[in-house]
């Protein structure tokens, strides 16, 4: 992955990807670094990830991420908190009623973790705006509930060569993929379709798997630690408690990906 060095609000010079952790960073990443070793927490903080959304599925994306110490989180969204959010947009609270989720969603992200920067936008994403909002990020993760933006991060991604981190939900039922541009199939080669829902029916909790699924392939993506689950597609039934996984082939007629 490339490496973008980032302005840390613990240090007046921009991070070095050699610079060792303070004990501070340290103490706080305990846990973590006892699985990927300090360099592996170096990584997580020289990372730069972006984050389309901050609903249901941004909720935990970024609360988990920002608590794993990446170093710089950017987000997304134009919408206001709603009561209809709260049983699945757990950054967002009673009080935050008619605030914007972007606000609500970085004062709670500064308050997890202090020690990274979050970098939060108020916007719509469009092919015109997205190369300005996701400019120099080394991950982008799907948090939107539309196909439309979806295909306009997809489309960004093949362009790119950026990492991209698909997931939806619909009532007890998730699903994830991993598209590494050049390497695996990208979103248009398994759904070339848009499906358009009134009202998409959510359970709170499943956006909360489908979203910690994503931030948990980030962080490997990121560390090199584990298998990133490349060219499958990840699906959760929670009716079921049941975990599946498909093999997925990239379309060579793609309309996206297909000369990549």
């Amino acid at each position: 992955m490339k490496k973008h060095p980032i302005i840390h609000p613990g240090y007046d010079s921009e991070i070095s990807v050699h610079l060792p952790l303070r004990p501070e960073e340290k103490e706080r990443y305990l846990r973590q670094i006892l699985i990927f070793d300090e360099s592996g927490q170096i990584s997580l903080r020289n990372a730069h990830i972006f984050i389309a959304g901050c609903g249901g599925l941004g909720s935990p994306i970024a609360m988990y991420l920002a608590a794993a110490g990446v170093g710089k989180l950017t987000i997304v969204d134009y919408d206001t908190v709603s009561l209809s959010n709260l049983n699945r947009q757990l950054l967002h609270w009673t009080s935050d009623i008619g605030r914007g989720k972007i606000s609500s969603a970085e004062e709670k992200l500064r308050n997890i973790n202090p020690e990274i920067a979050v970098s939060c936008h108020c916007d719509m994403i469009t092919h015109d705006t997205l190369p300005t909002l996701a400019n120099g990020a080394d991950i982008i993760i799907d948090a939107v509930d539309s196909m439309e933006t979806r295909y306009v991060l997809n489309a960004y991604a093949v362009r790119t060569g950026t990492p991209f981190i698909y997931g939806s939900v619909h009532g007890f039922y998730g699903q994830m993929m991993v598209i590494i541009p050049g390497k695996t199939a990208c979103l248009r080669c398994l759904m070339d379709t848009p499906i358009k829902y009134p009202v998409v029916p959510v359970l709170g909790i499943t956006p909360g798997i489908i979203g910690l699924m994503q931030a948990n392939e980030a962080i490997k993506l990121i560390t090199g630690k584990g298998v990133v689950q490349t060219n499958r597609f990840v699906t959760w039934n929670g009716e079921t408690a049941k975990l599946d996984s498909y093999a997925v082939k990239k379309d060579l007629h793609c309309q996206e990906c297909g000369d990549v």
